[in-house]
């Protein structure tokens, strides 16, 4: 039929033309196919390659045009993996763990020292949601920490001794382990334990005329300390031990799994006796651990009735509560035991647990965070002083003035807080409260 169609139309050109009529058109289409597919200027580069299928992207980093950005940057093709560490710090001379600008901060510390080993981009270090960075616990001004852990997406085979050669000494990481590509290290957090050290002449009565270096705690003394942290243990109502929180907001509702106080110990060096408190619990509030020991303290010392705590703290009854410092608050640890349960034994992920790494931990807690309390204790007498504040409260109606006399009593409202936190103000996260099954918000938590 074509050749019939070409024979036909053959002898129906003009004369001149040598060209058929079918010649004539297939040009045409040819020339219509390609309209806007001219050639390149002189001078410019094609950055595509129209006889491939794949594009071919020009480097204008190198040859090509050096003004122009490269855009391929090798280290962008680097893998990464999402890890989990666990680091430990002495808050002495930080403004807390979480980054913010023109104050010295743990996060900082820590970022800088990755960008210089190059296991994050500038990008990484400018933007850290970037590189899914995340805490799991938001220690304030003056904390320390045994054993925080942060989470984010790094490349493969990591040594923690190349950072730990970029951080200062207070600041070391024991440990870094493959988790899920989904993990969050503060949504995965099933609770946390701190701890807080203190000299044990906090337990004396008040008025009694003794030293810190002659005082010991007796065990009647002891015995009565850890009745009232008892009465912490459970899911109560927390609006009184923590800032600007009615009753009837959730958010207020807290579990505290457990809340005790240890043997005493002499420090060797100073012959002062120390205690250890260590409560441990799903979520805590802003200010919430310092209250609750400041609180146990009036009672103990004779300033506060024991009803108070066990009739009025968790009613809907505003009471003054003192806080106490914040030197001796230690976060001591994360937990992760659902995490560990669901993926630490399926062949491909690790639990989250450090035993291997103890003992460099136990050595940093004794270099850098119990010397610094024990210090900072004898030089400056933060737990004495304030000792001497806690005849001023009332421990009756709190209002707004007790709000900010307790605030001056402590250095501040939010600069000097001690008490741990999960997240940053605006975000939320629920709980579930094994007692009751009930689901309970943390709306903002602040250490």
């Amino acid at each position: 039929m074509l050749t019939l169609f070409r024979r036909r139309f053959h002898f129906c050109q003009p004369l001149g033309n040598t060209k058929s009529f079918y010649d004539q058109m297939s040009e045409a289409l040819k020339a219509d196919k390609n309209k806007g597919k001219n050639k390149p200027e002189d001078g410019y580069k094609s950055r595509y390659n129209g006889r491939v299928k794949k594009r071919q992207w020009e480097d204008y980093g190198s040859e090509g045009n050096p003004e122009k950005r490269a855009n391929f940057n090798p280290e962008d093709r680097v893998k990464r993996r999402k890890w989990c560490l666990l680091l430990g710090y002495s808050g002495a001379n930080y403004y807390g763990m979480q980054r913010n600008p023109d104050v010295k901060t743990i996060e900082e510390e820590l970022l800088v020292a990755m960008l210089k080993r190059k296991w994050i981009t500038e990008e990484g270090f400018k933007l850290p949601q970037q590189i899914q960075f995340q805490r799991a616990a938001r220690t304030d001004k003056g904390v320390s920490a045994a054993r925080q852990c942060v989470s984010m997406k790094l490349p493969e085979n990591l040594n923690a001794e190349d950072i730990n050669q970029e951080l200062p000494s207070e600041i070391q990481i024991f440990g870094l382990k493959r988790v899920t590509k989904g993990f969050n290290s503060k949504d995965k957090c099933d609770a946390r334990t701190y701890t807080y050290t203190l000299p044990t002449i906090s337990f004396a009565d008040h008025g009694q005329d003794v030293t810190m270096e002659d005082y010991r705690l007796t065990t009647e003394k002891l015995d009565q300390v850890n009745a009232l942290l008892t009465m912490f243990v459970g899911t109560k109502n927390y609006h009184n031990f923590t800032s600007r929180k009615h009753y009837a907001d959730p958010s207020s509702n807290r579990h505290i799994i457990s809340f005790c106080c240890a043997q005493p110990f002499v420090d060797s060096a100073t012959k002062i006796e120390f205690a250890v408190l260590k409560v441990k619990g799903q979520s805590f509030m802003l200010h919430q651990i310092r209250k609750m020991i400041g609180l146990t303290l009036a009672i103990v010392r004779g300033l506060a009735d024991t009803d108070l705590l066990r009739k009025r703290a968790f009613t809907a009854e505003k009471v003054d509560v003192p806080m106490a410092p914040g030197l001796g608050l230690v976060l001591d640890e994360v937990h992760y035991d659902r995490y560990n349960t669901k993926y630490g034994t399926d062949g491909m992920h690790d639990k989250l647990e450090w035993m291997a790494e103890e003992e460099k931990i136990q050595k940093f807690f004794h270099e850098h965070i119990f010397p610094t309390i024990v210090n900072t204790e004898m030089t400056d007498k933060p737990m004495v002083n304030w000792l001497e504040t806690l005849p001023l409260h009332s421990y009756e109606d709190r209002t707004e003035s007790h709000v900010a006399d307790d605030e001056c009593l402590t250095g501040g409202a939010t600069d000097d807080v001690g008490d741990e936190s999960l997240i940053g103000v605006g975000d939320s996260i629920g709980h579930n409260d094994p007692s009751t099954n009930k689901n309970l918000s943390s709306a903002v938590e602040v250490a």
